[in-house]
């Protein structure tokens, strides 16, 4: 089965529910996986997303904060989800493909302004979130699975506008980075974009904060594609989609695709 993936942080899947639509009709990914939905399930406009042919969907939702869903043109089943740190947050929800294939949809925790764990409870929550993924999939090595989702860390220094300014801000800092790479390292989980695109500048996220973010460019590649070891050399063709976002009322992040062949 050959299939296209979309990853995209939506910034509020009913505010923005046309230009998941937009995304849909123009890029046509198999399944499209999004984060910070900030909605019930029940809210979410899914009979809108069927109309374009998107009739799958799995999903975990919060009034306003967090939640995640998978849209897919392709049959799945609903894979569970788990609740990371028992905090109740709609942060992570699987779906498997009639292939076997299993797709985590992930959303880490931003981490708040400070990275101090001591001083910031958020940070904590963030270390503490990668820490039992990490244990998690050490203990249940994936296989035939694909890990997703806005991560909020740039583990790279070409995952960031400039390594040297960012190093004590939050998403870019050391602990952060070797925090994610323990749970990649425990899951065997190979970064798909990177291996796809080695060298170079790649950034999924531009805050909202500066005047004309295409012209500053100060982004960092904060969503990510992963996929076990067993299926990684059947991924191709990966890309972000910059100019979405510079589409109107955007999501500060812009969506990640690869394909695969499994």
């Amino acid at each position: 089965m050959t299939f296209t993936l979309a990853t995209w942080n939506i910034n509020s899947i009913r505010l923005r529910a046309q230009l998941v639509l937009k995304l849909l009709t123009e890029d046509a990914p198999d399944i499209l996986c999004l984060q910070e939905c900030k909605s019930p399930v029940d809210k979410i406009p899914f009979d809108l997303f069927a109309q374009a042919g998107y009739g799958h969907w799995v999903a975990r939702g919060q009034k306003g904060y967090n939640g995640v869903a998978i849209l897919s043109r392709l049959p799945l089943e609903d894979a569970g989800h788990i609740d990371w740190c028992g905090k109740g947050d709609a942060r992570h929800v699987a779906a498997k493909l009639e292939n076997g294939v299993t797709i985590h949809n992930c959303y880490i925790p931003a981490g708040g302004d400070v990275a101090d764990r001591s001083v910031n409870e958020k940070f904590g929550h963030k270390l503490d979130t990668l820490t039992e993924m990490r244990d998690h999939f050490r203990d249940t090595r994936p296989e035939k699975s694909i890990l997703v989702g806005d991560l909020n860390i740039a583990p790279r220094e070409d995952d960031v506008w400039s390594h040297k300014q960012l190093l004590k801000v939050v998403s870019h800092t050391p602990i952060e980075v070797e925090h994610l790479a323990d749970m990649q390292d425990a899951g065997a989980w190979v970064d798909i974009t990177r291996q796809d695109i080695p060298e170079g500048q790649l950034y999924s996220w531009w805050s909202y904060r500066a005047r004309d973010w295409d012209a500053a460019d100060k982004g960092r590649r904060l969503d990510h594609i992963w996929a076990s070891a067993d299926i990684a050399a059947s991924a191709h063709g990966s890309r972000i989609r910059r100019d979405a976002r510079g589409w109107t009322q955007p999501s500060d992040h812009a969506p990640v695709f690869a394909s695969f062949e499994v």
